[in-house]
């Protein structure tokens, strides 16, 4: 495994997915450092799914397991304050766009794994 610490993959996954959010004109996520310990924690959690194999359906499929634990369900538009989220979908549901976030998280998370092999 790379020297990357799970904290370190998750905060290069939660800012490439900014990015992502940027160029779909969506709702920016707040910056890593300012990111609420719950989305912290969620990243983490996702690269550590990344790292045992879990793949981009699965990985989406997690995060909407953990939201719905802590109280979101869906909703057409996110609004952190109502815990609503238009993913809280199945991956088959979601617009390719919306994929492809979980796909680069997956490739983020491998590369992180494998960077020193």
């Amino acid at each position: 495994m790379g020297d990357r610490t799970a904290e370190q993959t998750a905060e290069a996954c939660h800012e490439a997915n900014r990015i992502i959010q940027h160029l779909l004109g969506e709702d920016l996520n707040p910056e890593w450092v300012d990111a609420p310990a719950e989305m912290r924690e969620s990243a983490v959690a996702g690269v550590e799914a990344a790292w045992s194999g879990q793949d981009a359906q699965q990985l989406h499929e997690s995060w909407c397991a953990e939201h719905r634990r802590n109280g979101w369900v869906y909703g057409a538009v996110k609004d952190r304050d109502a815990k609503t989220h238009p993913n809280l979908v199945e991956y088959h549901e979601l617009p390719m766009a919306q994929r492809m976030k979980d796909v680069a998280f997956s490739a983020i998370a491998s590369a992180a794994m494998f960077a020193d092999a």
